[in-house]
């Protein structure tokens, strides 16, 4: 191998061995050391210390799966304002704050465009 190749990835090679022999051993030990008893209170789903009532296949409501899909939209608009604000002084000037402004326009037509249609309120 190259010397230079091993200097640049041999950390992460490291470290990625570590992990990785890190997670078989605890995994082996807690199989080794962990009761193994089951029990009709193990065998329940876990409902956050409530006793489940109903079928575990009943369907969620639409508006669950809206709330998600929003967290994740502007969970990513901030993943790329965060670079962009690092980047901006330096480099990119008027051309990049008018792209970020178009950015942030678009993103807030689809917040309008989601409580419009009532994606947001909690009361339905």
């Amino acid at each position: 191998m190259n010397s230079n190749y091993l200097d640049a990835y041999g950390p992460l090679l490291l470290m990625f061995i570590l992990a990785s022999g890190l997670a078989a051993l605890l995994i082996t030990l807690s199989t080794i050391v962990g009761r193994h008893k089951r029990t009709p209170e193990k065998d329940q789903p876990y409902e956050c210390g409530i006793a489940p009532t109903g079928d575990a296949r009943q369907p969620f409501s639409v508006h669950w799966y809206m709330v998600g899909l929003v967290f994740i939209l502007f969970d990513i608009e901030v993943i790329f304002l965060v670079p962009w604000a690092l980047v901006y002084n330096h480099d990119l000037k008027v051309f990049g704050f008018v792209e970020m402004l178009l950015y942030i326009i678009i993103l807030l037509v689809g917040y309008i465009f989601l409580w419009k249609k009532g994606a947001l309120d909690w009361d339905q």
